[in-house]
């Protein structure tokens, strides 16, 4: 039986936000590159822009970057090897309806100010469509790089989230190890609707308790559907205990997508490969459960990427547009 609060709708954040997220209903994104790269840990990035606008055209929810400073082998994937600031530029001036999405930026290893800037600008630019994840961070070669301590890092992921909040009021007093204003200057612009969206991922080395207080989502990780449900049912318990409103969860899914389109899912890293119909139970086992976006990987899709995205577009989004 769902609770008071489980009945309330998302609060209204920005555009991106609004519309990615709804009570009760899953939706789905994709995540960036939309190319099909294996086993190899750089993507080559063509047509990259294009396939992002045909996602858009094709009416998916949302676009997911990943913050990947440097490419540590042992990790195995740079993702879109842009700077996810840089692209989100891009990107908000090529599109003009779906969702921008970052899961996540790897807050320890970036001074807030300039994350507080990046991401005001990146959601002005795109009329309120950022969704900003973040993370603390679990590639400990990259902490060398910036001279910064991996065992720290969930203390300077806190205070680096307080910054950035603090960035979103007028002439802001606050001081933390990270810096110090006295409300003599402002930082410009503000975002769109006067608030970013911060969607912590996993746990970020914080207590359970401060994730439901603090985030304004959730971003956890695959599992089957029984770990998955207990696992939204725990941070839906949380948010009510500290006394929060309903608040979203989303998860990423590596799809290999079957022309056969019944064929039985195969297992494969994070996802599996199957035909479209039972991706599509699939998926709605995860709304059944509370899951409210899902984030599709296409990594390891074998088919041409056009014609997989019209595919998954005309079998799954008439049942998943939110």
């Amino acid at each position: 039986m769902l609770t008071k609060a489980e009945h309330l709708d998302f609060p209204q954040i920005n555009n991106g936000y609004n519309a990615v997220f709804k009570r009760n209903k899953l939706t789905l994104g994709l995540v960036v590159p939309i190319e099909s790269y294996g086993q190899q840990p750089v993507p080559s990035m063509q047509d990259h822009v294009y396939r992002v606008q045909l996602a858009e055209d094709l009416g998916f929810s949302a676009v997911w970057l990943r913050d990947v400073p440097f490419n540590v082998p042992a990790f195995g994937d740079a993702r879109q090897t842009f700077d996810p600031f840089v692209y989100l530029g891009l990107l908000a001036g090529s599109t003009k309806r779906i969702a921008l999405g970052v899961s996540s930026i790897i807050l320890p290893l970036r001074h807030p100010a300039h994350v507080a800037k990046a991401a005001n600008s990146s959601d002005v630019l795109s009329g309120g469509r950022l969704l900003l994840g973040i993370a603390s961070g679990d590639r400990p070669e990259e902490y060398p790089a910036t001279n910064q301590d991996f065992d720290t890092r969930g203390q300077r992921f806190r205070e680096s989230y307080d910054y950035i909040r603090s960035m979103e009021e007028t002439y802001p007093s606050f001081e933390n190890s990270f810096g110090t204003l006295n409300g003599s200057m402002d930082m410009l612009p503000k975002p769109h609707s006067g608030r970013v969206p911060l969607l912590v991922t996993g746990g970020s080395q914080q207590h359970p308790d401060w994730l439901a207080e603090n985030g304004d989502g959730w971003m956890t990780y695959t599992r089957n559907i029984e770990s998955q449900e207990a696992i939204i049912s725990q941070w839906r318990h949380r948010i009510r205990a500290v006394g929060g409103n309903n608040k979203p969860v989303m998860q990423p899914l590596y799809i290999d997508l079957s022309e056969n389109e019944d064929e039985s899912p195969q297992p494969l890293h994070l996802g599996f490969r199957s035909g479209i119909n039972p991706l599509r139970r699939y998926l709605q086992s995860l709304e059944a459960i509370g899951m409210n976006h899902v984030a599709l990987n296409l990594r390891f899709n074998q088919e041409p990427m056009e014609t997989t995205l019209n595919r998954l577009a005309a079998g799954l989004l008439p049942h998943f547009s939110g």
